[in-house]
């Protein structure tokens, strides 16, 4: 919504979806309002232009985390957006409970004390006392661009909602309401008391008002959502789920690949890097200059690089993604002496802008900007954040990575509520990339399975349905609600990051990433499988040729296929998954432990018994097939 002031002053407004988990929209506001205020240049002024405005319940302030999650995020560079207004909306109760049972705290905005918010406790009975404090706050944000709190104490005049008893649960404090004027009535008193209108016109502005809401209500019956509501001007183009989008090639000139994965092993002059690091990034330049053995690291660098040099934004962050978990990336190193940052792939050509997507970039020698950031030890927060920054502008990828993907955990009800749903719920599509380590590669349950399956259970699909596969009428993925990969070479990891910019839909992409094949001497590319006319690879084909070249001497009973550490066994019409500890596996672990994904290419039909298929423990899953 735009509304134009007087003094030619124009305000865009723009309300963010809403599910009913209290306060989980908190971050995604915050990640979108830094989305714009980065495409509209970054600056100070750009900081002060986009304001945050998060409404609360006194109860949801108080007891839900992801306040504090959010609230902790404003320093933070990367996610400081210069300050939200939060405004409390203190009806003092919870739905039945009393403040006594919903805080520890005198008041439901200290919280805001750890913060060193200023905070404004005003009436919500005296109008104008709001008013200037909400003038206030905004004020002081724009002076000083830190978070404010405005307390608006007031009542609930009914229940929770239509059917609800409150005299069940507040019986004193409800007989005080009913005897209590509104808030409307005490304000029209005032006015009239004080000279400033008449009773008639007092009672002409309340006919104008509630005859206003009346022809929007009736309106409302009838109104019919056009599909793009939701959209803003940088989504003109993209198509829905049923309008057919062509499959795009997602390789890359050769030379330019190369160019890339130089530069990604270099460094200023006089910037002294650690001795060990020295030994990475000349093997990253030999890597490139000789066009073999690319590793995972140097693969997703090319991928971020050539995405940049094509004007597509890119930002990845989450707990420790500057180096890596693993320490594979190195996206960001540190001098030695100085503790200096630099981002290779920043310097890839001369001039950086911030919000460069493809059809509006004109200067020679530009990239658009990477942008790799540590994030707080959270994940609900910062996922809803990436969330957030990833409906702004389709041009741009932006990942989230899990220190261990077991940790995306925290983060379940933005899965829910936003990233799995958001686009069949509000019509909002999103490219956002999770990463999520997996395999049982040691370091304890806790940081070993990505737990795969809640993803492929969540997906929206008819499994009596077979979807056409041919490359002209291939629609699988634009009507489901996201995708699973679990890339096994690193130039497949490359084109499935590719391949989220050059579409005309969005989609969420959980990757199962890994932790061996990360340096695994077997796991590795050319050039030539990044190079021009090459695609990402659905599955791959049977790489033995005693196999491929005489089908009809195979005879098949079962396809073992590993992925990581997690067994797929597809018998006749079921699969079954496992993890590879269950003890019904146990037997057969010998026989499996020389696969790896990285030999996943190479792996050879086995003949297991079917009743394997049988077994069922805590461990295994159970999914109907086509």
């Amino acid at each position: 919504m735009d509304r134009t002031y007087p003094d030619g002053r124009t305000i865009h407004l723009s309300l963010v979806a809403n599910p009913s988990h209290l306060e989980c929209v908190n971050p995604v506001v915050a990640g979108k309002a830094r989305a714009k205020q980065f495409y509209c240049g970054d600056t100070d002024d750009d900081r002060r232009n986009v304001v945050p405005i998060l409404l609360h319940g006194d109860a949801a302030f108080a007891g839900q985390g992801v306040v504090y999650e959010t609230m902790q995020l404003a320093g933070v560079e990367d996610f400081n957006v210069g300050g939200t207004i939060h405004v409390i909306v203190n009806n003092q109760i919870g739905f039945t409970t009393n403040p006594i049972n919903s805080r520890s705290t005198p008041y439901a905005s200290d919280l805001g004390k750890a913060f060193n918010c200023p905070i404004f406790h005003c009436n919500g009975d005296d109008p104008v006392a709001v008013s200037r404090a909400l003038e206030t706050a905004i004020e002081w944000r724009h002076e000083w661009g830190t978070d404010v709190i405005i307390d608006m104490i007031c009542y609930r005049r009914l229940g929770h909602n239509e059917l609800d008893q409150p005299m069940f649960t507040q019986p004193k404090l409800y007989k005080a309401i009913t005897r209590h004027p509104t808030t409307l009535e005490i304000y029209e008193k005032r006015l009239i008391d004080e000279g400033t209108m008449t009773k008639e016109e007092a009672k002409e502005i309340r006919d104008f008002t509630l005859q206003s809401y009346e022809r929007d209500f009736e309106a409302s019956k009838s109104y019919q959502p056009r599909p793009d509501d939701w959209l803003s001007s940088r989504w003109s183009g993209f198509k829905s789920p049923r309008q057919h989008s062509r499959i795009q090639p997602t390789g890359v000139d050769i030379d330019v690949l190369r160019f890339i994965g130089k530069k990604a092993g270099e460094v200023p002059e006089g910037f002294k890097l650690h001795r060990q690091m020295v030994k990475i990034f000349q093997a990253r330049q030999e890597m490139a200059e000789s066009g073999s053995d690319i590793d995972w690291g140097l693969a997703e660098a090319m991928a971020f690089g050539s995405l940049l040099l094509e004007g597509n934004h890119v930002r990845l962050t989450g707990q420790d993604v500057q180096r890596g978990t693993f320490s594979h990336r190195h996206a960001v190193v540190k001098d030695q002496d100085s503790e200096e940052e630099y981002t290779p792939l920043n310097a890839l050509a001369k001039i950086v802008n911030m919000s460069a997507p493809l059809e509006e970039r004109t200067l020679r020698d530009t990239q658009a900007k990477l942008t790799v950031r540590n994030s707080i030890l959270s994940e609900f927060a910062v996922l809803g954040f990436e969330h957030g920054y990833s409906l702004e502008n389709p041009n741009a990828l932006i990942l989230w990575e899990a220190q261990f993907g077991d940790f995306v955990n925290g983060a379940q009800v933005m899965l829910d509520q936003f990233i799995a749903a958001g686009e069949d719920k509000w019509l909002r599509q999103s490219g956002l990339v999770l990463l999520l380590p997996h395999g049982y590669d040691g370091q304890g349950a806790e940081h070993s399975s990505c737990r795969v399956e809640r993803y492929l259970q969540m997906v929206e699909e008819d499994p009596h349905h077979i979807p056409p596969m041919g490359k002209d009428e291939r629609t699988q993925i634009q009507r489901a609600n996201w995708q699973i990969v679990n890339c096994s070479t690193p130039a497949n990891y490359f084109h499935c990051l590719r391949r989220q910019i050059h579409r005309d839909f969005r989609k969420p992409m959980i990757v199962v990433s890994p932790k061996n094949l990360l340096r695994h001497k077997r796991c590795v590319s050319t050039l030539e499988d990044m190079g021009p006319g090459t695609i990402f690879h659905r599955a791959f084909d049977e790489a033995n040729p005693e196999i491929s070249n005489n089908p009809g001497n195979v005879k098949v009973r079962l396809i073992i296929v590993l992925t990581a550490t997690l067994i797929v066994i597809t018998v006749h019409s079921s699969i079954v998954c496992a993890d590879c500890f269950c003890n019904s596996f146990r037997r057969w672990y010998s026989a499996l432990d020389k696969f790896t994904t990285s030999s996943l290419q190479n792996a050879r039909s086995w003949n297991v018994p079917t009743s394997l298929s049988s077994v069922w423990s805590r461990s295994l899953l159970l999914l109907l097939t086509r």
